[in-house]
């Protein structure tokens, strides 16, 4: 999507399409999540289905920093099936509910998906290159007699086409009873956050069997439950620091370094008490958290 206009007359237009125009659209095809990564070179999309398509930015724009970009489909991956709970005899849906980058380190590059109830993340790599000439099989595959080989061969690398590889490196389950809204990488890149409806658990990117509770607002009677978690985002810079909204209206800044636990944030910058909750604030207070991390870097600054 592009705007156009100045003033106050502002107009979004198309400014590219992918696939076909169909006016029947099929529920596993309508989109869930996007996320840039930190370039902008790549945007990946989750949807109803459980897949995860990411786009790559065309050369000719990157060369063009001003001009309308355009992406191209890069790679198209199924990150998530539908589940069955059968001990509390829930469906769990494929459905991608958030998409997050991680820092690029090296060619690769590396992202999380969840669903309701499980985060995993991927690598995604290019290879071009193939390896020719074993020592153990022909050159049509077959394999040779290993006492009738008198001599060993370097294998040697051959060029071919393009491959772009999606392969799960860590599966993160078991974790959150209620559905998972929101994940955060953190800025020391081993850890990340995944927050569901009454609980914000702490995971290290290497350790798949074991998380840590650093936000628990569930009542000892669910009957006195009067707020849910909508969303939690890392301060983009120090790793100490996050914050979290409610279905209040309610977003609060906590600081890991206080307790173990924060239960008790050490700021409250937004509280909005209103009787009935409208949906749209709900989801707007995902959006307004972003915008409060960037208005705190920029205090930060000066």
């Amino acid at each position: 999507m592009a705007g156009v206009g100045g003033g106050n007359d502002f107009q979004w237009c198309f400014s590219q399409v992918k696939g076909a125009i169909d006016e029947d659209v099929a529920e596993a095809d309508i989109i869930s999540t996007v996320e840039f990564n930190f370039s902008g070179d790549l945007l990946a999309t989750g949807d109803k289905g459980g897949r995860v398509v990411i786009f790559q930015r065309e050369q000719e724009s990157k060369s063009r920093p001003h001009s309308r970009g355009e992406y191209n489909v890069y790679s198209t991956f199924q990150s998530h099936e539908p589940e069955f709970d059968y001990l509390k005899s829930l469906e769990i849906e494929e459905k991608i509910n958030k998409i997050r980058w991680l820092p690029q380190q090296n060619a690769a590059h590396f992202l999380l998906s969840t669903n309701d109830k499980t985060i995993k993340l991927w690598k995604i790599s290019e290879r071009d290159k193939r390896a020719e000439g074993y020592n153990l099989k022909d050159e049509d595959g077959r394999l040779r007699d290993p006492f009738r080989i008198t001599s060993l061969r370097v294998p040697i690398l051959k060029p071919m086409d393009l491959m772009v590889e999606a392969s799960p490196r860590r599966i993160f389950a078991n974790a959150h009873t209620y559905h998972i809204n929101s994940i955060s990488v953190n800025s020391d890149h081993e850890t990340y956050l995944s927050a569901d409806d009454l609980r914000i658990n702490l995971w290290h990117l290497e350790i798949t069997d074991r998380s840590f509770n650093i936000v628990d607002i569930k009542p000892a009677n669910m009957e006195e439950l009067t707020e849910v978690i909508t969303a939690a985002e890392f301060h983009p810079h120090q790793c100490n620091v996050f914050v979290y909204s409610s279905s209040k209206g309610t977003i609060r800044l906590c600081d890991m370094r206080d307790s173990a636990l924060c239960d008790r944030h050490s700021k409250c910058k937004f509280s909005i008490e209103l009787d009935v909750c409208s949906p749209w604030l709900i989801r707007c207070l995902d959006g307004t958290i972003t915008l409060f991390l960037m208005a705190h870097r920029a205090n930060s600054k000066r």
